[in-house]
């Protein structure tokens, strides 16, 4: 037996908020949890959202500058060391590459 268009479209706004209201349930006893767990530690706003910057060593270094180590005299392009070697490092010896 196959439902009508009609009729399924009538479940999906059934179930829509039926989703809705769960999801108000939820979100409530989840802000109650929080605000109890807040109280009990007497934490603050800055406790628990930070000011955007990453906890300590928790992948700070990810997405920063690193100096680069070598120098192609030639072309002025550099290199940090890390990650695949430019063409113009490979298979040379990368001490006459140092940057001083």
């Amino acid at each position: 037996m196959t439902n009508s268009y009609k009729d399924l479209l009538q479940q999906r706004e059934a179930l829509e908020k039926q989703i809705a209201e769960a999801r108000r349930n939820e979100t409530s006893a989840a802000v109650a949890q929080v605000r109890a767990l807040v109280a009990e530690f007497g934490l603050t706003a800055n406790d628990i959202f930070t000011s955007g910057r990453a906890p300590r060593g928790a992948a700070s270094s990810l997405g920063s500058k690193v100096a680069p180590k070598y120098r192609n005299a030639a072309t002025g392009e550099t290199w940090t060391g890390r990650g695949k070697a430019p063409k113009w490092i490979a298979d040379q010896d990368r001490s006459k590459f140092l940057i001083a």
